[in-house]
């Protein structure tokens, strides 16, 4: 148990340390592209730097809320901050969605008004920022599959890193052929892709912030299969939620078919915990017994 918790210590480190160090490349990408824009004269450039500066604030509040979500439970705060990579990925969904409607009205803008720019600066510096978000993504990419906070992180660096490669393209077919327009084109599909993705985090991260049941989760299953013990009548004021990612909970109120021990009551309690667990992955359960108790008997009660 103790080298569990020794090796998760040294993984949360990691992660911290792969989000500062995304940190300091993004924020090196957007003044580079600041500079790099107002000396040729790029919108693109300007607009992935908007997308890049964006994309440090949601970097920094990932950061913030990875530290906090490692400090300890207290009297007042039961949970600790355990919740606050799930916040954290709302706020970041929320600012995907914010910028690919910027980047969609952008692209219109630059499409009517197509300027001719120095295309060579747009091109090393589309390079630069293909390597250094490719980099990062690489970073956090192991994490993205486990936490929704650092999935979130990972979105906003992968978009950063497919807009850059958009601008590199755009680049080339301005300095070789003149296509102006061809930049405004594949922003669009970058910002419609955003769209897509930055919707489906926020709807996962609002739903566990709003206490949803989890989706791949039926509570009339789980109802079923904790009554098929002998020994209970029926399952009733159910509620099931995530806490974060690692965490689902459940309670409910459960009537029994005798008036048994506090003893028996443990062993059937050990039982149905493990029915959860490795049935519906289900690993923090509260029930509270019943016998012959004068209440309503429905799944769900309205508290």
């Amino acid at each position: 148990m103790g080298h569990s918790h020794a090796h998760n210590h040294a993984h949360n480190d990691l992660k911290g340390r792969n989000l500062l160090l995304s940190i300091v490349l993004n924020i090196l990408i957007t003044v580079a592209q600041v500079i790099g824009g107002i000396i040729s004269g790029s919108l693109s450039l300007l607009s992935d730097a908007l997308h890049n500066f964006s994309d440090v604030l949601s970097l920094i509040v990932s950061y913030i809320a990875d530290r906090y979500s490692k400090k300890e439970a207290s009297l007042k705060k039961t949970f600790g901050y355990k919740r606050a990579e799930i916040i954290a990925a709302f706020v970041n969904a929320s600012s995907l969605l914010i910028v690919a409607v910027y980047l969609i009205y952008e692209a219109i803008v630059r499409f009517l008004n197509p300027q001719e720019i120095e295309s060579g600066i747009v091109i090393w510096l589309a390079l630069l920022g293909i390597v250094a978000n490719g980099f990062s993504v690489l970073l956090l990419r192991k994490d993205a599959k486990e936490n929704m906070n650092m999935r979130s992180a990972y979105l906003h660096l992968f978009t950063d890193m497919t807009a850059s490669v958009a601008v590199l393209v755009g680049g080339l077919l301005m300095k070789f052929y003149g296509w102006f327009w061809v930049d405004s084109v594949l922003t669009v599909l970058i910002a419609i892709y955003l769209l897509f993705m930055g919707y489906d985090l926020l709807k996962k991260s609002f739903n566990v912030l709003m206490l949803f049941t989890p989706d791949d989760i039926d509570l009339e299953k789980i109802s079923l299969a904790i009554s098929d013990f002998l020994e209970i009548k029926n399952v009733h004021h159910m509620h099931v939620w995530q806490l974060n990612e690692a965490e689902i909970h459940l309670e409910a109120h459960v009537e029994f078919t005798n008036d048994i021990s506090i003893s028996e009551f443990d062993a059937i309690l050990d039982r149905v915990e493990e029915l959860l667990y490795h049935h519906f992955g289900i690993n923090h359960i509260n029930i509270q017994p019943e016998y012959k108790k004068d209440d309503p008997k429905d799944i769900i009660v309205q508290d």
